[in-house]
């Protein structure tokens, strides 16, 4: 991590503990908003206004939070205003490194090396971890947003007229539910199934295995009905949320986070979801297994060996290892 703005220490998965031995995960440091107007949004600074090529988002194709912000930006049909850079899928002693591996990018903007040197561009005394995605104003050679959440509600609202206007993933009407479902996707599943791959006790392993799989029954019984997608008729940013776990799930989580008691396949309505998903033009172009797989296996505090599994076999989604 950094250090007033200093590489100290190789990376390590676990950010920190609770008293229980716990995982507990680092709270998002630059949350500016990018608005129509240039007008401050929610939390940070006013100064970014909506402008095509102005803005850069860096990403790692093995992170469900960065994959968030792909998919809202694939969605929304900004590829020609916002431009992206991928980095290598593994987990290096710096962290996340540029680099030529398949589907990777090198930095061709900033023409750093690790994504920590754009946190010490932006802020020199920076503390904390360098993470994904990264949301980098051209303009001003400073990182607007790292907080995934922020980013796909930006992309779906922040940019104006320059974004596709008949795909609303926050419609007002739905605004609550959608709040809701986050609520307890979030604590239950997305964050669950680190909760149990970093877990440091039985206690919390144990703890966040029943919330991974309780939300995974519960959510099952929700699309028992017939339903599209988690509101219905409506893909919206809490499918996003949903989706970039559960096509994660058999290729890492359910072995690597010992989150084994089922496999998504087991869910059958949960199955015809993702591959529902899967069909939506542009988010197929998203996910990359080998990626995923790469980057997750290469987590030596989880597996020292750093072997990589030949399977699952996810062709069944329509997906090959690229």
């Amino acid at each position: 991590m950094l250090v007033n703005g200093k590489w100290t220490a190789e990376w390590h998965p676990v950010q920190a503990t609770d008293e229980k031995g716990g995982f507990v995960r680092q709270t998002s440091s630059f949350r500016h908003w990018v608005t129509p107007d240039g007008a401050a949004g929610i939390t940070g600074d006013a100064g970014f206004i909506a402008e095509p090529g102005r803005y850069h988002l860096y990403v790692a194709l093995i992170c469900p939070w960065a994959s968030r912000t792909l998919i809202a930006r694939k969605l929304k049909g900004l590829e020609d205003v916002v431009s992206v850079s991928v980095v290598e899928p593994w987990l290096l002693d710096e962290g996340w490194h540029f680099g030529d591996y398949p589907g990777a990018d090198r930095d061709r903007l900033n023409n750093a090396e690790w994504i920590h040197q754009l946190y010490t561009r932006a802020d020199d005394t920076f503390t904390g971890r360098a993470t994904v995605p990264v949301l980098w104003d051209k303009k001003t050679h400073t990182i607007v947003n790292n907080e995934s959440a922020d980013i796909v509600r930006m992309f779906n609202s922040g940019f104006g007229d320059l974004a596709r206007t008949n795909i609303d993933l926050s419609p007002a009407s739905l605004q609550s539910e959608i709040e809701s479902l986050n609520a307890e996707i979030y604590p239950l599943l997305n964050n669950g199934v680190y909760r149990a791959g970093f877990a440091t006790t039985q206690v919390s392993y144990t703890e966040a295995v029943k919330d991974v799989f309780g939300m995974l029954d519960k959510l099952e019984l929700r699309f028992a009905d017939g339903r599209d997608f988690l509101c219905g008729d409506a893909f919206t940013e809490a499918d996003i949320r949903l989706f970039v776990t559960l096509i994660r799930f058999d290729a890492a989580y359910y072995g690597l986070f010992k989150c084994n008691l089922r496999q998504l396949r087991e869910y059958a309505h949960l199955d015809r979801y993702t591959r529902r998903v899967l069909t939506i033009p542009g988010i197929s172009s998203t996910v990359n297994i080998d990626h995923i797989k790469q980057g997750y296996y290469s987590i030596r505090a989880l597996n020292p060996a750093g072997i990589v599994p030949e399977g699952p076999d996810m062709r069944a989604y329509a997906l090959e290892e690229k």
